[in-house]
């Protein structure tokens, strides 16, 4: 078997359950852009300096974002065949999401201002991957709307993902760098 399948090179791609669609296409656009958050989460963890704790949520995280990845991946008509916390979102990731967010206002606050990203290596990659991830939201948003899916937890997700990253860049930073 080769890495190859060739199945591509007309410019389309299998979704789960075996519809095929065009590389261009909404669920295409969005699950690349949760792949590409995928992999600049693990430039994170392969931060030597990142604690083991902050390892292990930035490793759920990219699990989870697999089952996001699975979710956008699924015709609508065969929504039905997804299951939750395995291919298909649910209110309780959402909800670590938020947890782990309050923790770290109790502990760090939350700056009055715009922060400029740089005060580290780690919190920088921590706001790139925010970015990647809202970028992601907005492509997920698009998915939603125009494919006219209403029951989906993946934008609600995406954007509580991206607080929890920013709030981790700041959980990072000696000092909160003013954009003014």
């Amino acid at each position: 078997m080769n890495i190859y399948t060739k199945t591509g090179d007309q410019g389309e791609t299998k979704l789960l359950y075996g519809d095929t669609v065009p590389k261009d296409s909404l669920a295409p656009e969005a699950y690349g852009s949760v792949d590409e958050l995928v992999a600049s989460l693990g430039l994170i963890r392969a931060e030597k300096e990142l604690p083991i704790e902050i390892k292990e949520t930035v490793l759920r995280i990219q699990r989870e974002l697999f089952i996001v990845g699975a979710e956008l991946a699924t015709a609508k008509e065969n929504r039905t065949k997804l299951k939750a916390k395995k291919t298909l979102v649910d209110n309780s990731m959402v909800e670590v999401l938020e947890k782990e967010i309050d923790f770290l206002e109790e502990k760090n606050g939350i700056p009055e201002f715009f922060v400029v990203p740089g005060e580290s290596i780690i919190s920088a990659k921590f706001e790139w991957s925010r970015v990647v991830s809202r970028r992601a939201e907005r492509k997920c948003v698009t998915w939603q709307n125009r494919l006219e899916i209403d029951d989906s937890k993946v934008v609600v997700y995406l954007n509580r993902l991206s607080d929890l990253l920013w709030m981790l860049a700041r959980d990072f930073e000696e000092d909160w760098t003013p954009s003014k």
